[in-house]
């Protein structure tokens, strides 16, 4: 009988009224065994658990528990998903893992594809890496919302692009999951020839027909860096490409939001800045259903920076002089949004630092895979200021680690100011530049995600 291991017991949980502790093992749960997080987080739930637990001493005890329906045990294991993580066996031909430089840390080579994160942590999966056993789990349990990565509702189109001969079968699940009211999100990577214009037209027509069971639809451009030897060519978006894109997906949202009350497609912000368009007003976003899947965060950055800013009255202030770092991607509108805040406290001057990345190559432009190389390359010998800002995207979830490696540490030393990451939201920008403090916490709608086109603006 497979056992789990509690790692820690969190203080004032039931589990610690229970004095469970670190090191004793669940057996099972109702005398049904627990296959992973999932049986855990469900058969959790009741307001009634028969809890089976195994001391570190080997006694076995069983705990009859009575409690408020979905109040947690405040137990955690030392496997976040009390079982192995899914690694995806396609070969999609955008897949960002596949472009990575050598000699990063082995975690950044796996390639997840599990339903059990696209529920706890949002992950976005193919459907094709899973059992028939673990997607009637997915009904059993009703596990919403689902994140799927769609990218053409044409099979065949889709066995190729993901190097699964059983790709497009795949998609008959979509069917089973509306069947049974789950929940969920689309995301199309779109890849310049391949499943753009007429295809992607024919791809929104399909998934529409799973609303309102499916609520957004994104429309990614693909991310290419510059190790893509002995991979399929493709090439990026063109500006003209990106404003027909729109056109595409702004048509559908014209005649869907009538008989749904929801835009439900919405291309990232990447593909509004390449095309030169300005972004769409916080109403068609739909609540941001795609955040952080770079759908919209720009917008809410903007109100949320002009908002801020409106708050704060434009008294004569000490000077001071901070610099701000970021990709390319949002440097123009994050340059107007600066210059605004200039204009009503000229005494506080932002210097904005748009960041080159050399280490995956010109063509990525996310603030989310800027490196502390390139940040010490391309600041150290400037006059910085007081500190620099980056947003928490550049560091790896919960650490001050960068994507190669570099803590935060080795950059503040090299530029020889503070580095200090910011939740990417518009409020700690404006607060910390006028209300030096010592860094914003990660929050949980803003956490840095690693989706296929390679991070956030």
């Amino acid at each position: 009988m497979k056992k789990h291991r509690i790692s820690r017991v969190a203080p004032g949980s039931i589990g610690e009224e229970l004095e469970i502790k670190a090191g004793d093992y669940i057996v099972n749960i109702g005398g049904q065994e627990i296959e992973d997080v999932l049986d855990y987080e469900f058969l959790c739930r009741e307001e009634e658990v028969d809890l089976l637990v195994e001391t570190a001493e080997g006694e076995q005890i069983l705990f009859e528990i009575e409690k408020d329906e979905d109040e947690d045990l405040g137990l955690s294991f030392e496997e976040g998903l009390m079982d192995e993580y899914r690694s995806c066996r396609n070969k999609c031909i955008f897949c960002f893992i596949d472009q990575m430089p050598p000699g990063m840390r082995e975690t950044l080579y796996f390639k997840d594809d599990d339903a059990r994160l696209s529920f706890l942590q949002g992950n976005y999966i193919t459907l094709t890496n899973m059992s028939d056993h673990e997607f009637d789990r997915i009904l059993k349990y009703h596990l919403s919302p689902i994140n799927i990565s769609v990218h053409t509702m044409n099979p065949a189109l889709r066995c190729r692009m993901l190097h699964n001969r059983f790709a497009g079968d795949a998609l008959k699940r979509l069917d089973i999951l509306y069947e049974h009211g789950i929940t969920m999100n689309g995301q199309i990577m779109l890849c310049p020839g391949w499943n753009d214009g007429a295809e992607l037209e024919y791809t929104i027509e399909q998934l529409s027909r799973y609303l309102p069971h499916m609520e957004s639809v994104s429309v990614v451009p693909v991310g290419l860096t510059k190790y893509r030897e002995g991979l399929e060519p493709l090439r990026l978006l063109t500006k003209e490409e990106a404003a027909q894109t729109i056109d595409i997906i702004e048509k559908w949202q014209q005649k869907l939001y009538p008989q749904h009350d929801l835009h439900f497609v919405h291309a990232s912000d990447e593909i509004y800045l390449l095309a030169g368009r300005p972004l769409p007003e916080e109403e068609r976003y739909d609540g941001y259903l795609q955040l952080e899947n770079g759908v919209g965060m720009m917008r809410l950055f903007i109100d949320q920076f002009r908002e801020e800013l409106a708050h704060h009255k434009s008294s004569v202030r000490k000077r001071r002089k901070v610099s701000i770092a970021c990709g390319r991607l949002p440097a123009p509108s994050l340059a107007e949004l600066l210059a605004e805040l200039k204009e009503k406290f000229p005494g506080v001057e932002p210097q904005l630092y748009p960041i080159r990345n050399d280490f995956f190559g010109e063509t990525i432009t996310v603030s989310g895979l800027v490196t502390g190389g390139d940040l010490i390359a391309q600041l150290k010998g400037n006059d910085l200021g007081e500190a620099v800002y980056i947003p928490l995207t550049m560091l790896r979830a919960g650490e001050d680690v960068f994507l190669d490696d570099l803590h935060v540490s080795d950059v503040e030393e090299a530029l020889g100011v503070p580095v200090i990451a910011l939740d990417c939201d518009g409020i700690s920008m404006v607060n910390s530049i006028l209300k030096p403090g010592p860094g914003a916490t990660r929050s949980r709608l803003f956490r840095a995600y690693e989706s296929e086109s390679g991070g956030g603006a």
